[in-house]
């Protein structure tokens, strides 16, 4: 309840003290998880009495069914009023949102738009997911070359007094056919001569390749315009289209937001889930989204126990099989996991590819050998000092060698196969590993056993 008493205090704060939030979009959207969660009228209540530029960013940060009573519960005139206030790239976000919901009331509040945010979001929609152009802001802060430094500074003071500029840290350049020519980042901008032109400024510079720009075609992936941003640790990157023009901008928080949620996709793939359906405030909804990989799970368990029963005799005649033989699977499942989940950040990251295999796999096996040495030693021993036989602890200590070798091998060979096919390696990696890991573990551990022992 103390929770549920500060997230009133907060949201109330928040709403009556509009010139000054005290609440970042994240906070605010969990604080209203808090008060939905226990009061459904006062949920309500806080939608309605929301400024549309909170309730805008706020309801990108919402989960599905909490952004369903948003739609729900809002007026239209006051959604269309909040998309207004957003970025274009927020907007075109928020209303793909809204329309995964509810086409029509989606389709109410584009065409009750105003034709210049219109085009804007119809612009970043034509590109694919994946293209940097649709992670854009059309939003920019850009002057050309003749124009004087201080027209320029007077008119971002005005941008940003009317609120139609966020976090601008540069100045980009065009010449007449709005083809980038230079960015300047603001921390410049303020020593050049504001009664000079920013050509003028620029060109009394010894070296003007600085104000030369990395930039990102709309085009690229933007896998990798991540990667061009973290190399050279930038915050902010123009977007351009094939002849130069300038079309927008990408900022450090939409790549930080595109990371996280790919770390987020990447992790509940891995574990065979949908990071939507875990959004989904249905039980049912859920455990759906779940039940194919469970699925599958449990047929690569019946492999793994067709192959237990092959050895049932062996197993019979000698009971320490069956309590030693867990330890041999686990070891693998755990090797086989760590090597499939460095191999998969690193083709996240564009580190390594398929033709990379040669060299990534004499790595990881290297690893997974030299583990096995040690780890079957161990256990080796142990199982001889439990048992009182040694050469069933030679068994498990050379099937612990062979699993963790192969663990290795079809950890880093599974997902960069399956890059190779076009198929995300997280998706369904583990499962796969899993089957091979055990079925392999048990049939060497089984087998050396019943060959060497009986």
């Amino acid at each position: 309840m103390v929770e549920l008493n500060e997230a009133k205090e907060l949201i109330q704060t928040h709403i009556e003290d509009e010139d000054q939030a005290i609440l970042t979009p994240y906070e605010l959207a969990q604080h209203l998880k808090t008060v939905k969660a226990h009061d459904e009228e006062l949920f309500a209540d806080y939608l309605a009495r929301l400024d549309p530029e909170s309730l805008g960013d706020v309801a990108i940060e919402l989960p599905e069914h909490m952004l369903k009573d948003v739609i729900e519960t809002v007026p239209s005139e006051k959604m269309v009023q909040a998309l207004e206030e957003l970025e274009s790239d927020d907007a075109t976000e928020l209303l793909k949102y809204i329309e995964d919901i509810d086409e029509e009331k989606a389709k109410e509040l584009f065409d009750s738009l105003d034709e210049d945010d219109q085009s804007e979001i119809l612009r970043l929609r034509s590109y694919d997911d994946d293209e940097a152009g649709a992670y854009m802001q059309t939003e920019l802060f850009w002057a050309t070359g003749d124009e004087i430094t201080g027209d320029a500074v007077a008119r971002l003071r005005e941008l940003k007094s009317e609120g139609e500029l966020e976090n601008v840290s540069q100045l980009f350049i065009i010449d007449k056919d709005k083809i980038l020519k230079f960015a300047v980042a603001l921390e410049e901008l303020i020593l050049f001569d504001f009664t000079k032109s920013l050509d003028e400024n620029i060109q009394k510079y010894d070296d003007i390749d600085k104000f030369k720009p990395h930039t990102a075609f709309d085009s690229d992936y933007i896998q990798d315009v991540v990667g061009v941003v973290e190399d050279y640790d930038l915050n902010v990157i123009p977007v351009i289209d094939s002849k130069g023009v300038l079309l927008g901008r990408i900022t450090a928080d939409d790549i930080h937001d595109f990371i996280q949620e790919s770390a987020t996709e990447q992790m509940y793939n891995l574990a065979g889930v949908s990071d939507e359906a875990e959004e989904e405030d249905t039980l049912v909804k859920a455990g759906k989204a779940r039940a194919f990989w469970l699925l599958i799970n449990l047929g690569t368990a019946i492999i793994s126990s067709f192959i237990v029963g092959l050895f049932d005799e062996a197993i019979a005649s000698y009971v320490a099989l069956a309590i030693l033989m867990p330890i041999v699977a686990s070891m693998g499942g755990n090797t086989g996991t760590q090597a499939l989940a460095v191999t998969v950040r690193r083709i996240s990251l564009g580190e390594i590819e398929f033709k990379d295999a040669k060299h990534v796999l004499k790595r990881e096996v290297s690893i997974s050998l030299t583990n096995g040495i040690i780890f079957g030693i161990v256990m080796g021993l142990v199982a001889w000092a439990w048992f009182g036989a040694w050469l069933l602890g030679g068994v498990i200590a050379l099937s612990m060698l062979i699993n963790l070798c192969l663990a290795g091998f079809f950890g880093t060979i599974i997902p960069l196969t399956l890059k190779r096919l076009d198929i995300d390696p997280a998706v369904g990696s583990s499962v796969v590993l899993t089957t091979f890991t055990d079925s392999i573990g048990f049939f060497c551990f089984l087998g050396l056993a019943k060959w060497i022992l009986l």
